[in-house]
């Protein structure tokens, strides 16, 4: 049987259809990139009258900052908390869907729409939920003993911005999550089940196998979200404290550049956390993609 295809006899046309996201992509991404890279290598004051090129100082300041070695410890922390806890709980819900209620689409859309909710308006919600004063949710926990106090308190400060962050991303994992299990043909689960394979070994054997291309591709969507997307989070519910306990990168290239002033500063260490999420994927796809079945 041949096959139609459709030809363009305008050869100049795939390019011009491309000419609007090159352009976005040159404006909003390139550019400031390489703006970023340039002034990581200069010292200005902070009112923008004085530049000077100072090289890698600004590099060998900060790894000799003991505040910013802290800050990188703490988001390797808080991005490996908010992936392995977003991704787990995404998957169970996804599992519960796809086995109990495969044809319940108003259970599928409430799940689905946290992740319209805005980051800051994220923050302010579970910023009130967990507040010592007025928060319900350490009113429950003094019910059973749990003093809790993310103002004070470092453990409770990133136990905070870890389930905001989380909560905010489950709904996007839930989604891809439910499309794979929906993909995989119920012929080999229902062959399994006649074979004497139980619920779990099941999933494990069959079922995970099969999701992890999906897997693989929220395991990077979701350590760039942690790295990228979750400053209006720590923003509206921590700002970086207690004492910087959840000072992440993305918070403190905010916090020295625009609220210290220290343009240079905060442009090396925003070089620095793009190196970092560059080379953790490189990593993934070199290492982890092994494992994956398509």
């Amino acid at each position: 049987m041949q096959t139609k295809r459709t030809i363009f006899p305008n050869k100049v046309l795939p390019y011009l259809l491309l000419v609007p996201q090159l352009a976005v992509t040159l404006v909003f991404f390139i550019w400031p990139a390489l703006q970023a890279v340039k002034s990581s290598f200069e010292r200005e004051d902070p009112f923008g009258f004085k530049t000077t090129f100072v090289w890698f100082e600004n590099y060998r300041r900060l790894f000799a900052d003991p505040n910013y070695l802290g800050s990188l410890s703490k988001t390797a922390v808080f991005a490996t908390s908010v992936t392995v806890l977003a991704m787990s709980v995404s998957l169970l819900l996804a599992v519960a869907v796809s086995r109990v209620l495969r044809t319940s689409r108003l259970y599928t859309t409430l799940l689905v729409w946290p992740y319209a909710v805005a980051p800051v308006v994220v923050g302010v919600l579970w910023w009130f939920m967990f507040n010592p004063t007025i928060g319900i949710a350490p009113y429950i926990l003094r019910g059973f003993g749990v003093d809790w106090n993310h103002r004070v308190d470092g453990v409770d400060a990133m136990l905070l911005v870890v389930m905001a962050a989380s909560w905010k991303q489950i709904s996007y994992n839930f989604l891809f999550f439910v499309a794979g299990l929906q993909s995989i043909p119920q012929s080999l689960i229902e062959a399994a089940a006649i074979d004497g394979a139980g619920p779990f070994k099941r999933f494990w054997t069959i079922v995970f196998p099969l999701l992890s291309p999906t897997t693989f591709f929220l395991l990077i969507i979701n350590i760039n979200y942690a790295m990228f997307d979750t400053f209006g989070i720590i923003d509206a519910t921590t700002q970086g404290g207690p004492a910087q306990a959840t000072n992440v990168l993305v918070y403190k290239v905010y916090s020295d550049g625009f609220l210290g002033l220290n343009i240079g500063s905060s442009s090396a260490q925003s070089v620095i956390l793009m190196i970092v999420v560059i080379a953790l994927t490189a990593v993934q796809f070199r290492y982890v993609e092994r494992r994956v079945q398509y």
